[in-house]
This record gives structure tokens, C-alpha cells and sequence, in this order.
């Protein structure tokens, strides 16, 4: 489905993104085999995922580009954002760190904020929160001492955070998504599912492993147009889903969820 197809459906939603650095081609990589990136189409790509949002919308708050920090478009790793607080995270790859200085400036404008610390890393990426449950992936980038300290400062919130093991790709969201309605979209070949007992499990299509990275906003899916088999299973299902083409920013083991921060501002 076109994105116009959707109007105004969310109200007081924030989405913070951040420009495409020109040195992207420089990315850290854990799982894919570098491949070049261009820079100009990459751009275009992020441009129109950030009109999804504006359409469907939200009130988008673009964060300038860190030319110096390939990896600063995928905002959402450096910090996770709950109604009550915002915690900055000690990103697992060291070269990504800087990444936080600016986006804590930027969400100390709508949150109080806590902040990870060594031996803790954690990345956003790897955190799914469903309610008061925050599902958290060790992974390559995040570790037991990051997911405690992210525990410890989600209990005066009466969050329940529950680890989840992650193999054979980057994030937690790389493997799975909530889709509303006690449903997940998972890729049970990439994590353990068994915490996610008790949900509807939607299986992505075999060939299509990285399908199971989805963003919802108020009932509408936001997806890679590179899984058309998963597409059309989630349709058949009565979902509603905006597809965006993010191919250059999958080079880089991103997604749609990772270049975006959203929350609700008030």
C-alpha cells in the first residue's frame, strides 16, 4: 500500500530521526558483508522514511547529521525512551558512543534522563518494550551488565525487563517486532521465542529473514518493500502496512526501526 493512503492517524506521537552521515560507507558491521553504499540514494531513501512519519502524522524532530559518526542515523540505539523516563545507552560498539551526546541534549527536552554506565552496553535496538514488559536481547552489542542496570532503573516504574537471547543477527529487532494485539512477528531461526510464550507468533517467510523488523504506529505497519511474501501474509491477515525502501540503510544492518526515537511528547 502507498503511504497516502493513511491520514493523520496519530496524534501527539514524536519522531525523532537523524540525517544520513556522508560517511556511512565507514559503518560498523557484524553480520553482513560490507557492500559500497551510495550515499545520495541512501539520503533519499531516509528522506522518504521520514515523510512516512509526517504523513502518518507525527511531529518529526530531525536531529542534524554527525559527518564524522557513520553509524548516527540509527538513532534508535542510543537511547530508549518510556513514558516516565529516557535512558541513554552505552552503545556495545565503542566507535558509536559519541553517538549519545546529542541525542541526550535533544531528549532532555521532553524526558528526565538516566544513563548506562561500564561494564553495562546496551543497545536500543535490542530492547522491545510491550507494556510494562521490556523484552531485551543479549546480543553482540548488548550484555548482562546492561541489561541489569537497565532493570534497576525500571523498577520505581514497575517494569518487568526479561532477557532474550539473540543469535545470528545484530538486535533483538532485527529478529522480531510487536505487531499489537498480543502478536509478534518473529524470526525464530535468529532468537530464542520461548519468552514470547503466550503471544500470537507470526512466522516470517524462510527467505525472507530481515522481515521480521517492523515499526507500528497506531495500527499501521511500517515495512521493508524487500519482503513481498511477508508482506502479503500480514495483508491477508487485515493489517494495514506502509512500505518504504530502505535497501542502502540495510546495508549498513539497519532497518525501520532503527532510525527513529518515538514517543509521546506529553
Amino acid at each position: 500500500m502507498q503511504i497516502g493512503c493513511f491520514v493523520a492517524l496519530v496524534k501527539r506521537l514524536t519522531a525523532i530521526t537523524r540525517e544520513v552521515s556522508e560517511s556511512i560507507n565507514g559503518c560498523e558491521l557484524s553480520f553482513h558483508v560490507r557492500q559500497p553504499i551510495d550515499l545520495h540514494r541512501a539520503i533519499a531513501q531516509h528522506t522518504a522514511y521520514q515523510n512516512c512519519f509526517v504523513r502518518l502524522g507525527l511531529q518529526l524532530v530531525p536531529v542534524p547529521a554527525e559527518p564524522k559518526l557513520p553509524d548516527a542515523v540509527f538513532v534508535e540505539d542510543t537511547a530508549v525512551v518510556f513514558d516516565e523516563t529516557a535512558i541513554i545507552c552505552n552503545i556495545g560498539a565503542p566507535s558509536r558512543r559519541a553517538e549519545t551526546q546529542s541525542m541526550a541534549t535533544v531528549l532532555s527536552r521532553y524526558r528526565t534522563l538516566k544513563f548506562l554506565k561500564e561494564p553495562g552496553t546496551l543497545d536500543g535496538g535490542d530492547v522491545l518494550q510491550i507494556g510494562h514488559r521490556v523484552f531485551v536481547g543479549s546480543s553482540r552489542r548488548t550484555n548482562r551488565a546492561g541489561i541489569e542496570q537497565l532493570s534497576k532503573l525500571l523498577q520505581p516504574f514497575d517494569y518487568q525487563v526479561e532477557m532474550v537471547e539473540v543469535k545470528d543477527c545484530l538486535h533483538l529487532k532485527s529478529a522480531c517486532s510487536y505487531l499489537g494485539n498480543d502478536t509478534i512477528l518473529i524470526n525464530r531461526a535468529w532468537i530464542n521465542a520461548e519468552p514470547f510464550r503466550g503471544f500470537r507468533l507470526i512466522d516470517v517467510a524462510a527467505d525472507e529473514p530481515a522481515a521480521a523488523n517492523a515499526l507500528l504506529i497506531e495500527g499501521v505497519l511500517i515495512m521493508p518493500n524487500s519482503c513481498p511474501k511477508t508482506l502479503a501474509l500480514l495483508e491477508r491477515q487485515g493489517f494495514q502496512i506502509c512500505t518504504v525502501d530502505v535497501s542502502e540503510l540495510q546495508k549498513a544492518e539497519g532497518g525501520v526501526t532503527c532510525c527513529t526515537i518515538i514517543f509521546r511528547a506529553d
